[in-house]
Parts: structure tokens; C-alpha cells; sequence
């Protein structure tokens, strides 16, 4: 039997009770688009994605099996003012009465350099080695089955790890330590120091196959809901900040502070955090007193080379006559992806940015699609009636072609600079899907002291790799705006991240300083919310003087570091690690743009030199006295306990893409009559689905009715338009009675999915199958 109706207009819906549902369900659902000049070939490669999904934990009855390996993981964390030294120790223990292999997944920072691992069993403590990926993933396999004790410790994405410990025998012990060091920059005058606890339950697109990730980490198990934390969680902090602490404490647990000195602070979790602590993330934040610009030079010579680390601070406080000059030019992509509302999320936060700026500040607007154009041949004042030019001239933008970044850069630092002491920057305002050479990111590494460079994603399908790109060899933070909703708050937080640039055209002389491996190669401004740190190395003795010099609200602004009188201090070996970790950064960033095998392998070569691990090299220890010789282990992963406020509907629903096709039907008054498709491209395509997938599961959360779910066998198809509104709906297999399709419209008609790309003039039909 088929049920359809048809919505005209969205109507109300009646409130309804939730009910707990106790069986898991699956949707299977096929993605069918009804495009004018559809381009079924930029979806290839998304049929062969595989979508792997989390589940909950079952216990075994088998008593000589001990599915709960992990006893406790603690962090002891040092930070010497702005470096942090965390040491993580994981204790695995078999209470069964077989071998096992543990298997645990856990987060890390993103900032993280982990430089070292090793494994204690009972007094043998044995020292992991770096090894390329593949090879440390043979050897441990080879360790494994000759029944040998070995732990691997692996990258699966840049802020999650995974941890294999094998033979773990009945009665064992095991200890495994890793090491890492981390930054800490300041943002608004507050430290924050952040260890993540648990990875949150999640679902990918991505191929299986990807070189730089295993994805094996969205299998996880999860404890259900409510069900205490397996294994004892712990963290102590040590600060030397080196200054008076003003303010510190946690935000996330209840902490004991005890301070020795003004400038020191031991920090440790309360008997009830460390009981219930490990399904959140710890966050804390400290503040320290002065008022001033800030600055500070590190040292550290290792045997082979010499690094250094230079980072300028922006005052805790910022006056407005601290603030020099500023110019905004905003590089606006008006390419057919951005129609709709990427383009008037645009047109909001220039408005918003230009009310707020002030009589002695300037702006122009740069157009760009195939081609671009220029709101003014120089930068205008800001007053009621350029601003009303700048929103008319942006208004009336039609884009066609090809989508050239490089060329827009170009005619930005063309523009004349209208005062050298101006505090210049360039807003790109994009949904990602451009032409980005390797070049355009050298240019804007190679003019950062020209012009500051911030990237603002807008669209429900943004291309996050070069959003993400961009602001990291700009030295800034991303912002992403991928729906309407989230539109206001992110455009007020990057007014306030770019609005207060405190020192601007930043020059530095070296003078006897001998220097190289310098990032950045240029400068950008300091901002009341960004400092600038410089990382490099550098030849023979630390000598001679280095020169600060820029501009200020207030004048020209000189500082000088005598480098001689700075110590070289053992303790400052993070700075080796950070600025290797940093140049793995840009290499990541330079290789979305190429996806060559050079820059991977360039990669690769500096986790080995470094004794880093990255997504290419990682960690192998093993106890080459076998334990369990012809005795099988049982593999067990590792449980996790759900992040604080998720519910178990994030486990309960298994979800499988089968694809994206064409279809022929074309659904009447649902599209547009033109439509530009040029740059939905597969990594788009993967972007729509996640997006879709993730409203489904909050669609159908919210409808968890008993007598629905019931329905077994039902299959349902609904139609959105291209602006996401729900047109049509039916049920192509099962019977519901009068009560439940009464029930089923009321739901339905209030559905409205705001992540379908507008400029794509697709339809989306979707079948959904309990």
C-alpha cells in the first residue's frame, strides 16, 4: 500500500511525549538529486565510501574474558610558561583468565607534539621506537603473534589516537606512558589548557582507504547511558607561569588549588572528579597579571641543530588609543555556489563589520568569480553612504567560471595602501569550492606583513581543508558558518577576533642572529586576541641582538632581545618538538592542495627525525620474551563512556549511504531554472551526505514513537525542494492505521532541512527504511 501527502505550506505540530527506546534501528536511505545539467560523474568516488558506526559495549558471560582492559589513565602536566609537558599514563590489566589484546581509542590535542612511549611490565620498562606507519604495524602484528607483550600507539587523525597493547596474559600488568608537548596561547588574556578525555561518537564519509587515517576509531564501543566510568581518571597540573597568577581554575571539574610561590599553582581533581570526570574534557584557564605588550625569547641546542621560539603577547587589556588605523578589504567569492544564503550571510557580516568600524578606518570590497572587480580603485572612508555603496555594489554581484583565488590576492596587494601605519587586512569570504594554487598560499605566507589574511566559511557544504588552509599559513582561527542559525553569534565572535590589531606592520632583524627554517616568513599583526609566535632554527652561538619593530595607535613601537643573555636551557626541548610540529602543519595544509606522495613523504621524514609521531610514522614497543606462545588472544576494545550530555540515541541509529544517483523525474516547482554546477565536486558531495545523515538522526530522535517503529518493514520516501522545505511524502511499503499517518503527518510537515545547497537547484528525494 502507498500513503502520500503533499505539504503546501508548513503547518503547526502537536507536542508529544518521547519514549525510551530500547532496540537499535537501522535506516538505510539512497540520496536521489534532481538537478538541471547534473555532473553524475563528480560523484564517483562517493559510492565507494563505507560508513563505519560506533555500538554500545555487551559484556560478555564468559567469565574468563575481561572486557574492561584499561584500569586507569592519568595526566601529570607540567607547564613552564607557555609550554606545557604532559605525561599520560594508561594501565592495562587482565582480571580474566585469558590472553587479551586492548584496544583504545583516545583523543589528544590538536596542538600536540607526541614525542615518546614506553612500556612497563612489572620492573622491565622497554622504550617504543619510531617507525614509518606500515612498518611499526607489521611489526607489532608479527610481535602479537609470536606471543610476544608489544603496544602500538597510532595516529588515526591529528586529535585522535589509538592505542593496541597485545598478550596481555591472565594476572598482567601493564603500564604504557606517551608523552607530548603542546603551545598555549593566550586568547582575550586567558590560558587555556585543555586535555581532552573521550572521543564522542561519530560518523564519517570517508573512504576507508585514506592514506592518512584508518577511520578503525568510529567502531569504538560505548557504555550506555548513565553507566559509570570504567577505569580511574586523573590530572594534576604544575604552573610556573613565570608571572604572578592573577585568576585560575577549572571550568569543566571541581579542583583543589594550592599555590607556593605568586607565579605557581598545583592544581588537582577532587575525590568526586576523578570518579566521574573521564566523560568530559578538562579545561583549565589561568590569567596573569601586567598590562603591557609582552615578549620572550627561548633557547634550546640540541645536538645536531639549534631552535628557538620568539612570541609577542598583546597587553591584557586593550585602550582604544592603543589600536592603530585599520583597513578592511573584503575578497568576496559571488561564484554560483555562493547564491542564496552563503551570499546574504555575506552581506550580513560586512554590514555588522562596517557599522562597528570607526571614522579614521577604511574599506574596499573585491569581487571574484572567473574574473574579479574592485569596489574602488583605493580604500574608502567609512561613513552611511560608502557603506550603502559597498552593500549595493555587493548586492548586484552576478559570478560565473572558474573560481581563481590567486588572481583576487594579487589585485588586493595591488590596491594602494593608503598610510604606512594603517593595520591592513584581507577578509576572503568563501564556501572553499575555489581554484587554489600552491601559489596562493605562498602569497600569502610571503605578505603577512602587508596584510593580515582571516578566511570566513560560509555554506551548508563548506570545503574545510582550505578554509582551514588558508588560516593556518595566515596565522589566524577559521571561522565556518554552515547554517542560518549559528550565522549571528560566529559573525559577532569574528568581529571581535579581527576589530583590535594592537601592533601592526611587525618587522624583525635577526642582525648576528645566523637563522633559517624561520615560519612565518613575514609577520602579521598582533591582535588583542592573537600573539605571534615565531619558531626557527639557527647556526653556531646564540648572539647578537634581535630588533621588534611596528606600529602602534600610539607610534612606532621598538623592542629588542639580547640574545647572548638568554639561556639555552635542557629544559626547553619542546621548542625542538613544537617546531617540528609546526612544519607538519603547513606540509598537511600544502598537501590538500597537491595531493602529492612528496610532501607526504617529507612528512614522514620529520617524524622520524623528530621522533614525532604523525599521520605517516608511530610508536612500536615490544618485550621480545614471548609469554603466550600458541595461545590465541582475544582482541577487545575498549569501552567508552558516552561525553557528558550525549544520550545513547547517538549509538541507536546505524546508518549506511548507498550512494548518490541521477534521477530522472524531475520534481515540479522544485528548481531552479538555472543552475550552475561547475564546483560540486565529490569532496561537496561527502559534505551534503554527512550533513544530511546528521539531520536525519535529529529528525528522527524527536520521533521515537512505540507504535511507528512498530511498523516493521515500513519504507518511507519524502521530497524536499531545493530550499529544503518537505513537499511531498509517502509510504512506499507497511501499513500504518488512521492514528499513526495522522501522527506521521504531524511530524512531518514540520521537517525543513536548511543544509541543501540552494545554488545546486536539486531536488532530494529520500527513502528511509525501518
Amino acid at each position: 500500500m502507498k500513503t502520500s501527502s503533499a505539504f503546501p505550506e508548513k503547518k503547526a505540530t502537536t507536542p508529544f511525549i518521547i519514549q525510551k527506546v530500547k532496540t537499535m534501528n537501522k535506516f538505510f536511505f539512497a540520496l536521489l538529486s534532481t538537478c538541471i545539467f547534473f555532473n553524475v560523474s563528480a560523484f564517483a568516488q562517493a559510492e565507494e565510501d563505507k560508513t563505519l558506526s560506533p555500538y554500545f559495549m555487551v559484556n560478555s558471560d564468559d567469565p574468563s574474558l575481561d572486557m574492561l582492559p584499561l584500569k586507569a589513565t592519568r595526566a601529570d602536566v607540567n607547564i613552564a610558561g607557555v609550554i606545557a609537558d604532559v605525561t599520560v599514563t594508561q594501565v592495562y590489566r587482565n582480571e580474566g583468565s585469558r590472553p587479551l589484546e586492548a584496544i583504545y581509542v583516545f583523543p589528544g590535542s590538536t596542538r600536540a607534539a607526541v614525542y615518546g612511549m614506553e612500556m612497563t611490565i612489572g620492573l622491565r620498562t622497554i622504550k617504543a621506537e619510531i617507525r614509518e606507519r606500515e612498518q611499526a604495524r607489521q611489526e607489532y602484528e608479527a610481535a602479537k603473534e609470536e606471543g610476544k607483550r608489544a603496544s602500538l600507539l597510532e595516529q588515526d587523525r591529528p586529535n585522535v589516537f589509538q592505542m593496541n597493547v597485545a598478550n596481555i596474559m591472565p594476572g598482567d600488568e601493564i603500564e604504557v606512558v606517551l608523552k607530548y608537548t603542546e603551545l598555549l596561547i593566550p586568547e582575550d588574556g586567558v590560558y587555556s589548557f585543555v586535555y581532552p578525555s573521550v572521543v564522542g561518537p561519530r560518523y564519517t564519509g570517508e573512504s576507508t582507504t585514506t592514506a592518512s587515517a584508518s577511520n578503525d576509531f568510529v567502531a569504538s564501543p560505548y557504555l550506555q547511558e548513565g553507566l559509570a566510568q570504567p577505569y580511574e581518571f586523573d590530572v594534576s597540573v604544575r604552573l610556573n607561569a613565570g608571572l604572578p597568577i592573577q585568576e585560575i581554575g577549572s571550568i569543566t571539574h571541581d579542583v583543589d588549588l594550592s599555590f607556593p610561590e605568586s607565579h605557581s599553582a598545583y592544581v588537582q581533581l577532587t575525590k568526586a572528579s576523578k570518579a566521574t570526570g573521564g566523560n568530559r574534557d578538562y579545561v583549565l584557564e589561568y590569567r596573569l597579571a601586567g598590562g603591557e605588550i609582552e615578549s620572550g625569547l627561548l633557547l634550546y641546542e640540541h645536538e645536531d641543530e639549534n631552535f628557538f621560539l620568539l612570541m609577542v603577547q598583546p597587553p591584557k587589556k586593550v585602550e582604544v588609543a592603543q589600536i592603530p588605523p585599520r583597513e578592511y578589504v573584503f575578497i568576496v567569492d559571488v561564484s554560483g555556489s555562493m547564491n542564496g544564503f552563503p551570499l546574504d550571510i555575506s552581506k550580513m557580516l560586512l554590514r555588522n563589520l562596517l557599522v562597528g568600524l570607526r571614522s579614521t578606518d577604511q574599506f574596499n570590497i573585491l569581487l571574484f568569480a572567473g574574473g574579479s572587480e574592485v569596489l574602488a580603485g583605493e580604500s574608502l572612508k567609512v561613513n552611511p553612504e560608502n557603506i550603502d555603496k559597498g552593500l549595493n555594489f555587493l548586492q548586484n554581484a552576478r559570478g560565473g567560471g572558474g573560481t581563481e583565488l590567486l588572481s583576487a590576492l594579487n589585485r588586493a596587494l595591488a590596491l594602494p595602501r593608503c598610510t604606512e601605519d594603517i593595520a591592513r587586512s584581507f577578509v576572503v569570504i568563501t564556501d572553499g569550492y575555489v581554484n587554489v594554487e600552491k601559489e596562493a598560499f605562498d602569497l600569502i605566507r610571503q605578505n603577512l606583513d602587508e596584510a593580515n589574511l582571516y578566511s570566513f566559511g560560509i555554506g551548508s557544504g563548506v570545503n574545510r581543508f582550505i578554509i582551514e588552509g588558508m588560516a593556518h599559513v595566515g596565522k589566524s582561527e577559521p571561522l565556518i558558518i554552515t547554517s542560518p542559525e549559528e550565522a549571528s553569534a560566529k559573525a559577532a565572535k569574528f568581529r571581535e577576533y579581527i576589530e583590535s590589531p594592537v601592533l601592526t606592520r611587525v618587522k624583525i632583524d635577526y642582525g648576528d642572529f645566523d637563522v633559517y627554517d624561520v615560519e612565518p616568513i613575514t609577520i602579521p599583526d598582533v591582535l588583542a586576541q592573537r600573539p605571534v609566535i615565531i619558531y626557527g632554527k639557527y647556526h653556531g652561538k646564540a648572539q647578537g641582538t634581535i630588533k621588534l619593530t611596528g606600529h602602534t595607535g600610539k607610534g612606532k613601537y621598538k623592542a629588542q632581545f639580547a640574545v647572548g643573555a638568554v639561556e639555552a636551557a635542557e629544559s626547553n626541548q619542546a621548542v625542538r618538538y613544537l617546531w617540528a610540529r609546526e612544519r607538519i602543519r603547513l606540509l598537511d595544509d600544502y598537501s590538500q592542495l597537491t595531493y602529492g606522495d612528496e610532501l607526504s613523504e617529507e612528512v614522514k621524514q620529520l617524524g622520524l627525525q623528530y621522533n614525532l609521531m604523525t599521520a605517516y610514522t608511530s610508536f612500536i614497543a615490544i618485550d621480545q620474551v614471548p609469554v603466550a606462545a600458541g595461545e590465541d588472544a582475544e582482541t577487545v576494545n575498549q569501552p567508552l563512556p558516552l561525553p557528558l550530555g550525549v544520550s545513547d540515541m547517538a549509538i541507536g541509529f546505524d546508518m549506511e549511504i548507498e550512494g548518490i544517483s541521477h534521477h530522472t523525474t524531475v520534481v515540479e516547482d522544485s528548481i531552479q531554472t538555472e543552475v550552475v554546477l561547475g564546483l560540486l565536486n565529490a569532496d561537496l558531495a561527502l559534505l551534503q551526505k554527512a550533513s544530511l545523515k546528521a539531520w536525519l538522526i535529529n529528525q528522527f530522535s524527536s520521533m521515537k514513537d512505540a507504535a511507528l517503529m512498530e511498523s516493521a518493514g515500513m519504507i518511507l520516501r519524502v521530497t524536499l525542494d531545493a530550499k529544503g522545505q518537505l513537499i511531498s511524502w509517502e509510504i512506499v511499503e507497511g501499513i500504518l492505521s488512521q492514528d499513526q499517518l495522522f501522527y506521521l503527518e504531524e511530524q512531518l510537515g514540520d521537517w525543513v532541512y536548511s543544509g541543501v545547497l540552494p545554488a545546486t537547484g536539486c531536488a532530494l528525494e529520500v527513502e528511509i527504511q525501518f
